[in-house]
């Protein structure tokens, strides 16, 4: 068995848009790939020496990788937070067990290991990959705002940044949350379309 199945399942991750972004009705909105991207990049930015930076870009890539197969669900889907996690847990568990060779093992059992440190948050590495996650989605809120492909203000998909521990995530998302503010203000508070 070769790598082939594996890499065939990563390209949903291409091809998967956001599922908030679809229920807003945003038309050619990211990708689940996407997204991982700009984390990864994001997690290159770091500036604090006591993390690892190679880690937290691997941690980007993966944390999201159970959704090649369940899809992107959001918290106002009907599925429950404890559903959620095992439907993605069981995921990793075909990803890494039956789509991955056994030439793979060593690869198969690190994508394990970061996708549980990252949903159990056991790692200083995770903590700020979480935060990382939250900080983007604001950032895209925003970019999606800003260009005019909402008609209101999308401020459900902030919401979870107040939760944003890490000093660098935060002031890098208050810098963002300041300028949306100022931006929304301009447009006297409503959507230019």
């Amino acid at each position: 068995m070769d790598v082939l199945p594996f890499l065939n399942l990563i390209e949903n991750l291409k091809t998967t848009p956001r599922t908030g972004w679809i229920n807003e009705h945003i038309r050619n909105p990211e990708s689940i790939a996407d997204h991982m991207y700009r984390m990864a990049i994001i997690t290159m930015l770091c500036t604090d020496p006591a993390l690892d930076k190679a880690r937290m870009m691997k941690i980007a890539v993966v944390h999201d990788m159970a959704e090649a197969i369940v899809g992107d669900i959001t918290p106002l889907s009907e599925t429950t937070k404890a559903e959620k996690q095992a439907l993605e847990l069981g995921a990793m568990v075909r990803i890494c067990q039956d789509l991955l060779p056994a030439s793979q093992r060593q690869t198969a059992d690190e994508l394990m290991a970061l996708f549980l440190e990252y949903e159990h948050k056991t790692s200083p590495e995770a903590r700020f990959v979480k935060d990382v996650d939250k900080y983007e989605l604001v950032l895209q809120t925003f970019e999606y705002e800003r260009a005019g492909r909402v008609k209101r203000r999308l401020d459900d998909f902030v919401g979870s940044s107040r939760q944003i521990v890490h000093p660098l995530v935060r002031s890098w998302c208050d810098e963002v949350l300041a300028a949306r503010e100022a931006w929304w203000n301009e447009q006297g508070g409503e959507a230019s379309l």
